[in-house]
């Protein structure tokens, strides 16, 4: 079978999905990647993948665009998405659909973190301990029962399990704690469960950060997370260079040492004799110390700083005597740990955990060959209950074209939001792929130019470097909401910014207000999506995957243009190489990176056909400074507005039409 007999006006899919509407667009992408896996050359004769970057803006229908010539070719697929959210609509929506559409079972699983199963060797520890809270002492009693019905004993079973209880960190089944073939466990292991499931599966979806950390495990030649494949779907493609950044570097912190000090107490009152026992805490308890001591060290502003200006306030003699010293209290701890592998074989890992802490403290603390290089970025972060230490590469393109692209037969990368100004060159070189790789842009099929309008401030208004910005953009914001009669969300570039917002748009605004942490994310996008006339301000992670479609989002405003912080140490570093190399960071880095985000905050407004609204940048560097012209043209094709009276108009003239339908 081709696409053809799946997308088109009377094909597979129309029969199977009520008020199908055919779309170029979608077709083309299901041809392009069908194209992408005919043309790879077999598995294991393959010295580089073949590729393709696919742009599908909001409403083409990428996943099934990609799914049904994966499930066509018969091959071993990872799809790989950057959210749990995107896994679910698959795995729920999108195979029982195709299952209905081939008239048979799909071989599809979704394997996920280890974090996200429980451990039946941790919950059997933590059960039989004497001393629990009798909040938690409930939960537990309702996971016993959860565990007489479950199957993949998966936390997202658990839907009134608080995100902020402590309990599922404790009998979740965390990589560095697993005790593999030794466990009394194994053979009833989820974990061990869902990887033979997944072993057998065609098509295996993940999320970007257990695909990054398999290729990280097969790069250390310590085996693999995931079953052999052939090809691979990044889906939410543009979270690639940040996911993979995280695990091609290195991190040390206080909250690692911690953990390791708590499963040390923990397998120490289970299974040690007093004396024992008693030597065991005494050397953790003295590396705490060291600890606190050591970070003690940094100063005592939050934020994120270089490494190398802190050793030089130290000068590098003592700082190397003090990172020797924090090293010699974790030898001796795993020296000891070493001297307990006869009371269990959970030992075995806690030493493991102990020396690779301070294999990552020498790497990152003295650092040798990748500071002389450029290659690693060495920086810390102060929070305000702990220092972590990391060494980030500056660029992860050549860790890809090592790992992956040489490793599968071909890989489709896309995302709603993968050009800046409708030019893939950003992309291409962050993640190392030459130049003439295929690339396919589609845009969203959504009616734009009769259905939403852009609204930019006059010139007047007064640019985000003025004191004056903040206020009159939580009063531009107001006068919005309140023609939109509610139903917003306001997005905002930081978080003293979306304070400063909240707190105007409370005492002006005649509406309900949710705002950012006054809940958990779900919690609030549940309240937020099934209320009318509500207003939702927020800032991070709400820039994107916010899926409200219908009458109760109307107006997205974003307060500036978000640009990153320069002050960052790994942006400063990648500025940086950039300029070496002769570069312009700011067009070549900084503005692409700030157009991405900008348009996954902007694309909240329209996820259906049906949907309309006004789309509100209050920055008006769009107009005022060159680059804004890249700016404008990698937003939607929304007619440009500068005053109020069109958006009051549009608001006016679509609440007519809600009403009609009443």
């Amino acid at each position: 079978m081709q696409p053809e007999e799946f997308f088109s006006e009377n094909g597979l899919l129309s029969q199977y999905i009520p008020g199908f509407e055919p779309r170029d667009v979608q077709r083309t992408m299901a041809e392009a990647v069908c194209q992408v896996i005919e043309h790879a050359e077999p598995d294991g004769e393959c010295l580089r993948a073949n590729l393709l970057l696919v742009e599908a803006e909001t409403g083409i229908g990428k996943t099934l665009a990609y799914l049904v010539p994966v499930l066509l070719s018969g091959r071993r697929v990872v799809v790989s998405t950057a959210t749990l959210n995107l896994q679910d609509q698959i795995m729920n929506k999108e195979v029982p659909l195709l299952t209905k559409v081939f008239g048979s079972e799909l071989n599809v699983v979704c394997l996920k973190g280890r974090q996200n199963y429980l451990c039946r060797y941790r919950w059997y520890q933590h059960h039989s301990a004497a001393q629990m809270s009798l909040v938690e002492d409930d939960d537990c009693s309702r996971i016993g029962e959860w565990l007489q019905e479950t199957e993949i004993g998966d936390r997202a079973e658990l839907e009134w399990l608080s995100d902020q209880s402590s309990l599922w960190y404790k009998i979740s089944a965390k990589s560095n704690q697993c005790l593999g073939g030794d466990c009394p466990e194994s053979a009833d292991c989820f974990v061990n469960a869902a990887r033979k499931k997944a072993a057998r599966a065609s098509i295996i979806v993940v999320n970007h950060h257990l695909f990054f950390s398999d290729l990280a495990v097969r790069r250390g030649g310590y085996g693999e997370v995931l079953p052999r494949y052939e090809g691979v779907v990044f889906d939410e493609a543009h979270h690639l260079e940040n996911v993979a950044t995280t695990f091609f570097g290195r991190t040390f912190s206080q909250y690692q040492l911690l953990d390791l000090f708590s499963d040390i107490r923990r397998q120490a009152e289970a299974e040690l004799d007093p004396d024992m026992y008693d030597r065991i805490i005494g050397a953790a308890q003295g590396v705490r110390q060291r600890a606190e001591e050591f970070a003690s060290l940094f100063p005592a502003r939050y934020g994120k700083y270089h490494l190398d200006g802190l050793i030089q306030d130290m000068t590098p003699a003592v700082w190397q005597t003090e990172i020797e010293h924090m090293a010699t209290g974790l030898k001796r701890l795993a020296d000891e740990l070493q001297g307990c592998l006869a009371y269990g074989d959970g030992w075995n890992s806690l030493e493991s955990r102990t020396r690779e802490l301070r294999e990552h403290l020498f790497e990152i603390s003295l650092p040798g060959e990748g500071v002389a290089n450029g290659s690693f970025v060495h920086w810390y972060e102060r929070r305000e209950r702990s220092v972590s230490l990391s060494a980030t590469p500056v660029d992860i393109a050549h860790h890809l074209q090592d790992t992956l692209y040489s490793a599968v037969s071909w890989c489709v990368m896309t995302s709603a939001t993968l050009t800046s100004g409708g030019d893939f060159g950003y992309v291409r070189e962050r993640l190392g792929l030459d130049a003439d790789v295929d690339t396919l842009r589609l845009q969203s099929p959504f009616d734009y130019k009769n259905r939403t309008l852009l609204y930019i401030p006059g010139n007047s208004f007064p640019e985000p470097s003025s004191p004056a910005h903040a206020e009159q953009a939580s009063r531009l914001a107001c006068e919005l909401l309140v023609a939109s009669k509610g139903r917003g969300l306001v997005l905002c570039t930081s978080f003293r910014g979306m304070e400063n917002m909240a707190e105007y748009l409370s005492e002006h605004l005649p509406y309900p207000l949710l705002v950012q942490g006054d809940g958990s994310r779900n919690a609030l996008l549940e309240k937020f999506r099934t209320s009318r006339e509500t207003v939702l301000v927020a800032v991070a992670s709400f820039w994107e995957g916010v899926d409200v479609p219908g009458e109760s989002l109307s107006c997205v405003i974003i307060d500036k243009l978000p640009f990153e912080v320069p002050s960052d140490p790994v942006i400063q570093a990648r500025v940086k190489a950039i300029t070496d190399r002769g570069g312009n960071p700011f067009f070549d880095f900084q503005v692409p990176r700030a157009i991405l985000s900008l348009r996954q905050g902007v694309g909240r407004l329209m996820r259906t056909t049906t949907d309309w609204g006004v789309i509100a940048v209050l920055d008006v560097r769009l107009f005022k400074k060159g680059y804004g012209s890249i700016f404008r043209k990698s937003l939607p094709p929304s007619p440009i507005v500068r005053t109020l009276e069109p958006v009051e108009e549009l608001f006016e003239r679509f609440s007519l039409n809600l009403k009609g339908t009443h």
